[in-house]
């Protein structure tokens, strides 16, 4: 009896055996496949960032900040108190030749943002929201100078660099 179930355990072995195998087999297919792909991609990625490259200047340009110096001061009287505001500020534009013409008309820009920030309410300046609000209308004040003077919008945004209230 011991040789048939011998006989009879041995072919359940082979087919467990065979089994193994194949999975073993499905196993080490499936991880070439993975590794062959990656190596693929990670070629083929290397050599489109060149391609890209000679196409970038069709996209969007690279950020140019200028800076307007010196900062601006405005003062106020706030409950019988003397208070001040000092603000830094750096323009953002995307077009180097565009910036530059539009610094012939500074003189401009520089008042109409004297203005802007002299007419505003201290108290409103002393939140987060009334700054952002008052750098929105600096934005807009430099916007409007450039397309009424160049035809186009130079500038596309005003960024307060240093913000102090006294």
């Amino acid at each position: 009896m011991a040789k048939s179930d011998a006989a009879v355990k041995d072919p359940a072995t082979k087919g467990k055996l065979k089994l193994i195998i194949l999975i073993v087999a499905a196993v080490l297919l499936a991880i070439g496949l993975s590794v062959g792909a990656t190596w693929y991609f990670m070629h083929s990625a290397q050599s489109k960032p060149a391609a890209v490259a000679d196409v970038a200047p069709v996209g969007k340009q690279p950020a140019i900040f200028e800076s307007m110096a010196p900062a601006f001061v405005a003062n106020y009287n706030q409950n019988g108190r003397q208070r001040y505001m000092q603000v830094s500020i750096s323009m953002l534009a995307r077009n180097q030749a565009d910036l530059d013409a539009l610094k012939v008309h500074m003189p401009v820009i520089r008042n109409n943002l004297v203005m802007l920030f002299s007419g505003q309410d201290f108290a409103t300046l002393a939140s987060p929201v009334g700054q952002e609000m008052l750098r929105q209308k600096a934005t807009a004040s430099v916007q409007e100078v450039a397309q009424k003077e160049l035809g186009k919008v130079v500038v596309e945004q005003l960024l307060f660099t240093n913000f102090v209230l006294q």
